[in-house]
């Protein structure tokens, strides 16, 4: 159910696999995605307990309404009854208050100050990180007393380089934005290392403590992946401060 969980003086960084949920195939297992065309109450069970299994209260975490984007969305509560804006970013200075972004391929950005109780959770896929998501994400952050060279940063699973083929106009695109994203597949065709390019400019933003996962979704038969099925559930990052 988590596969991957950290903490760090305050900070805890968690991503899901695909296993130990209700939801029926193709959305199998741990389905956390609530736009795929699975069962909403199966989401909803599944949301429950991703949450209890990481200590946390469903009713205090923030999801997003997930645009391919860089609007990012200053939080001090749960949505409730209020619309949910689209946005890729979230952004809170609520301790205890957990932010999640929803993945299958795309890359999830956690990121959090535990000095100044500010935490965010971002999603970056190919057109995220030409937006700048991952930017505006920090620039919220630090508009609310954070610094970057105290961010925690932690990116999840995701497809790798290797297996994100695109035509070559798009890569050239992609890398005229962002040169640390241009990659080539193992079979020897253009592609996009989305991650890559995430970690770059968190690099250039001052962002020292950073850690990607080695799991490509693509890969993993324990993650959910778009571009290897198609229909599909989805897996989330969570981040929260004591």
């Amino acid at each position: 159910m988590i596969g991957q969980r950290e903490s760090v003086r305050g900070a805890h960084f968690a991503f899901t696999d695909r296993w130990g949920g209700v939801s029926a195939a193709p959305y199998a297992e741990l389905n956390l995605g609530g736009a795929v065309g699975d069962d909403p109450d199966a989401v909803r069970v599944n949301r429950e307990l991703a949450a209890k299994s990481l200590g946390l209260d469903p009713a205090r975490v923030v999801w997003m309404n997930q645009v391919h984007g860089a609007d990012t969305e200053v939080v001090d509560a749960p949505w409730g009854d209020r619309p949910v804006p689209g946005a890729d970013a979230v952004v809170t200075a609520r301790r205890g208050l957990a932010l999640a972004v929803l993945t299958a391929d795309c890359v999830p950005v956690l990121l959090a100050d535990p000095v100044a109780g500010v935490a965010a959770a971002a999603h970056a896929g190919r057109p995220g990180l030409v937006a700048g998501v991952v930017p505006a994400a920090v620039r919220a952050m630090t508009g609310l007393g954070a610094d970057p060279a105290r961010i925690v940063a932690r990116t999840g699973p995701a497809v790798c380089g290797r297996c994100y083929e695109v035509p070559e106009a798009m890569r050239a695109d992609v890398a005229a934005v962002e040169p640390a994203a241009h990659a080539e597949t193992s079979w020897g065709t253009p592609a996009v290392d989305v991650d890559g390019g995430v970690h770059a400019q968190l690099e250039r933003l001052g962002v020292r403590d950073r850690e990607r996962s080695q799991v490509c979704t693509r890969e993993s038969d324990d993650h959910f992946s778009y571009r290897r099925d198609r229909s599909t559930g989805r897996l989330a990052g969570y981040v929260w401060l004591d």
